[in-house]
């Protein structure tokens, strides 16, 4: 019989937190989500986010904010999705969040105001997030960023 593990409650916070995030991007990448698998998605990230601002940094936080707003706004369900994606952006300024994650903060939010109607506001934020992503340092972060910002659901925004 293997020996049980024994895990603080910071360790087990942060193995919840990271468990839950990657469980969230499996789901998100299902091609074939059913109602059940959407909501266990939108419990998954709520509860990814619920353990980082437990136990992690300024950075666990913003982006649980942007998990927690894409599902939202890939569920098509603006006002949360707004509001999330808006508290990912006030914590990347705040903690002056630079390189890939500040170009998502921008993608995240222009996205969510598409999907609210605000198609003047989402390009602003859309082109702050296509010149954010020229600093991106590593070229397969920003490669995988160009991707994803290319990537729908935009909404009609794009």
């Amino acid at each position: 019989m293997a020996e049980e593990k024994k895990y603080t409650v910071d360790e087990a916070h942060k193995a919840f937190a990271a468990g839950l995030f990657n469980n969230t991007w499996n789901l998100l990448d299902k091609a074939d989500r059913a109602d059940e698998d959407n909501e266990m998605m939108l419990n998954s990230a709520h509860a990814s986010l619920y353990h980082w601002m437990r136990i992690g940094e300024p950075i666990n936080f913003q982006r649980g904010e942007w998990m927690v707003a894409h599902v939202y706004t890939i569920l098509e369900r603006g006002e949360p999705a707004l509001h999330h994606a808006k508290r990912c952006l006030d914590l990347t300024e705040k903690h002056n969040i630079g390189d890939f994650d500040l170009a998502f903060a921008y993608e995240g939010y222009s996205r969510a105001l598409a999907l609210n109607g605000e198609k003047e506001k989402s390009e602003k934020y859309y082109q702050l997030a296509k010149e954010a992503a020229e600093k991106i340092e590593k070229k397969g972060d920003k490669d995988y960023f160009l991707k994803v910002l290319d990537e729908g659901p935009w909404f009609g925004a794009r």
